[in-house]
């Protein structure tokens, strides 16, 4: 027989107003726009305000901010969502629609269109057809040398290299082997070697001098191992920065950018009505939603006080940066605003993430100012962005014959005073984007 038992325990409940602010802290302009709009809609008790408004401006509070160096900006102007209603925008196709457009120019059959289109349609970020042939083969009822005869003529399109099965095909593709016999044959009976970079007896292998080997790699690096990548698609997505900056009398002046967004206010009518007389379903009915007209107006007055107030307290936090040396970021973690503003740091992390601030110097995510830290062998602390930058120097400037392995690459860096470990020096290489030693070897 189950006993009862009693239990006191203290739970943190967050409040309906509070989820809410969290919710529209996280937007961006954008969606911040069309959930504004999607609450005019579904909220009577909340209205829109007419006119516009001018932007509320904040001035960076702080002393320390007193620099000799003095910058004339210009302030920028406010971002506005236009509207083009005498001249219609041109619709722009996209990658596919661009390769089926090609399909007009072939002498398919209605069958083979088909086919066509089907790999077309299968065909992935990088240009590379995801699909099997034989599947393809089975779909349509078709012989397979038939559905590769089709696939070859696809691999004619342009981008050349497109519809390819496999890095190898992509790259033959992209050779001519009567202007280049000797890139080709490298790429058609030693790609393993290529692609490894196992150069030491590839001269030999092939039959061919060092210089005729040089020369058909540097042909081979030039070409397209992607050639579905980096195509504009039918959208192209602009960013909006939340926050714009400007010099005015060697302060900065924060702006907080939603201007342009509809203004809001509670429905003075619904509050008149909740003091008049009611039935009971009615007046919970209004009250409820007079409540959260009020709770919405003051999260998006909330969301522009906290993004301003991160804003200024990151200027505190890198003033070398905002003197104009962007090379230099101090580390700086969520925690340390969070602290100062005595707010949780989840609410730094929503301010921050997918949130731009337009500068004299250029339109920056809020988290790029967010780095760690190191001590370097002198006690200072530096940013591990300049660890980062000192290794891809490094890295660009090596002897590309004889390049630095993880383990020689720690060595430098030690003995310039920065005590790194061969694993962190791995993962940063990695985070620069380039790859192991024996794979960035030259000959």
């Amino acid at each position: 027989m189950a006993k009862l038992q009693q239990r006191l325990e203290q739970k943190q409940v967050l409040q309906p107003q509070q989820i809410l602010q969290a919710a529209i802290l996280q937007l961006n302009a954008v969606n911040l726009e069309e959930r504004i709009l999607d609450e005019l809609e579904i909220n009577p008790a909340l209205d829109q305000v007419e006119g516009t408004n001018e932007p509320e401006e904040e001035t960076a509070d702080d002393d320390d901010l007193d620099w000799d160096q003095d910058y004339e900006f210009e302030p920028p102007n406010i971002y506005e969502k236009k509207e083009y209603k005498d001249m219609p925008l041109p619709q722009k196709k996209d990658f596919v629609e661009y390769l089926a457009d090609q399909l007009d120019l072939c002498d398919f059959i209605p069958n083979e269109r088909a086919v066509a289109e089907e790999i077309i349609y299968n065909l992935d970020d990088n240009g590379y057809i995801a699909m099997e042939m034989e599947l393809i083969s089975d779909r349509f009822e078709m012989e397979l040398v038939d559905v590769i005869g089709i696939l070859k003529k696809i691999q004619t399109f342009d981008p050349k290299g497109i519809a390819a099965r496999d890095l190898q095909e992509c790259l033959l593709i992209q050779i001519d082997d009567s202007k280049h016999p000797v890139a080709h044959k490298l790429l058609l009976e030693f790609f393993d070697d290529v692609a490894n970079h196992r150069y030491d007896q590839l001269a030999e292998k092939v039959g061919c001098s060092e210089d005729e080997i040089k020369k058909a790699l540097d042909v081979i690096s030039h070409l397209n191992p992607k050639p579905g990548a980096g195509h504009e698609s039918a959208e192209t997505i602009s960013v909006i920065p939340e926050l714009i900056m400007y010099k005015r009398e060697n302060n900065w002046v924060i702006v907080v950018n939603d201007s342009w967004l509809p203004d809001v206010q509670v429905n003075r009518e619904y509050v008149d009505m909740l003091a008049g007389e009611l039935d009971k379903k009615a007046k919970s009915f209004i009250k409820e939603k007079v409540d959260n007209a009020v709770w919405f107006v003051d999260a998006v007055s909330e969301r522009r006080k906290t993004l301003t107030n991160v804003m200024q307290e990151i200027i505190k936090r890198q003033p070398e940066f905002f003197q104009g040396n962007l090379n230099q970021l101090k580390p700086m973690k969520l925690q340390d605003i969070a602290d100062v503003l005595k707010v949780d740091v989840s609410t730094v992390s929503r301010s921050t993430r997918g949130k731009y601030v337009d500068t004299p110097y250029g339109i920056f995510e809020l988290k790029s100012f967010f780095t760690e830290g190191m001590i370097t062998t002198s006690g200072e602390e530096i940013s591990t962005i300049q660890i980062k930058r000192l290794l891809k120097e490094l890295l660009c400037e090596e002897n590309k014959q004889h390049p630095y392995t993880d383990e020689k690459l720690k060595e430098i860096l030690n003995m310039q005073g920065y005590p790194v470990a061969r694993r962190t020096v791995a993962k940063y290489r990695e985070q620069l984007h380039f790859p192991v030693a024996r794979l960035r070897k030259q000959i």
